[in-house]
């Protein structure tokens, strides 16, 4: 193994961090995702809390031992709102570095949606003329419009400074509140207007294939499935309904936070955040008249182990 080339990238996010190892032809060796649940408690002074940091740095020391067992020859690790927005993120970055001599590089908004892209886009690629891939994270959502195909190009993007963990939080909404859902859908459909205005998103309608990635859009699936316990590979690729997100919202009103917790396609680490994201998401697809989603597990981290290789053969 030591003789073979790997490459890997880690993808820390407001709720969790992946990492995804593949080899040289870009098969997939090894993946984990880690519920480090950064922007928990993070609203009141926008700092990460010390919890907050003391899961982070230890699941980037157990990356580090996963990651000491591979040639890894290239690896990338970024992260994206969370550490964007803390007061303190430098000083959690560089406690990273010298706790696991991993660097982390705080990405762009632009960035982590040119990197959703490229990993997400393959599930639809060349079905239509034009792909809208919407990242739905912990503390910022990115909706990006593209052209479809091997190469995509991005069209237009944008990043709404919400997330299924900061909207949670800001909106009370660990359970459903019709009042506080219908704060958060305006505030949505606010971004989602400015969007589809600075877009030209018209010109467009009728020749788009819509992906959603996280956890979220996998999660739904499964429940519209009615898989009986929730396997993010099974859900990977699955088409859903904008009908089927509305009937599992409907659901979700007068679900209490422990029967979120028990359902095996939510679950506990999910349910204080998923009725949150379920409305974000019914929000931007029916903003942009969307009919069928197609839900993806392949996110920034694909994209930036792709890119690896790419570069590493060019050199």
């Amino acid at each position: 193994m030591m003789n073979e080339k790997f490459y890997a990238a880690i993808d820390l996010g407001t709720n969790s961090c992946r990492l995804l190892i593949t080899d040289a032809k870009g098969r997939t060796v090894y993946q984990d995702s880690i519920p480090t649940r950064l922007g928990e408690g993070m609203q009141a002074e926008m700092k990460l809390t010390d919890e907050a940091i003391a899961r982070g740095t230890d699941c980037f020391l157990q990356y580090a031992h996963v990651l000491e067992k591979y040639n890894i020859v290239r690896l990338r690790a970024i992260a994206t709102e969370a550490c964007r927005s803390a007061k303190n993120a430098g000083d959690f970055i560089q406690k990273i570095y010298q706790k696991s001599g991993i660097h982390i590089e705080v990405v762009s908004p632009y960035e982590e949606a040119r990197l959703n892209l490229k990993g997400a886009v393959s599930h639809v690629s060349g079905k239509t003329p034009y792909a809208v891939v919407v990242d739905l994270g912990g503390g910022s959502t990115e909706i990006v419009l593209a052209s479809n195909g091997k190469n995509p190009e991005m069209l237009n993007a944008v990043s709404i400074p919400w997330g299924s963990q900061t909207a949670s939080d800001a909106f009370q909404l660990e359970t459903y509140n019709r009042l506080n859902a219908e704060r958060l859908s305006q505030e949505i459909r606010r971004w989602v207007d400015g969007f589809k205005r600075s877009s030209n998103y018209e010109d467009y309608k009728g020749k788009i294939s819509f992906v959603a990635t996280s956890s979220t859009p996998l999660r739904l699936a499964a429940l519209v499935k009615k898989h009986e316990f929730y396997d993010r590979e099974r859900c990977d690729g699955l088409r859903l309904k904008l009908s089927d997100i509305n009937k599992v919202l409907e659901k979700l009103k007068t679900a209490t936070q422990p029967e979120m917790a028990d359902n095996p396609c939510i679950g506990e680490r999910r349910s204080h955040i998923f009725v949150a994201a379920v409305v974000m998401l019914r929000d931007i697809f029916e903003g942009l008249g969307a009919e069928v989603i197609t839900a993806s597990l392949k996110s920034a981290k694909d994209g930036i182990v792709e890119e690896l290789i790419e570069n590493d053969k060019a050199d």
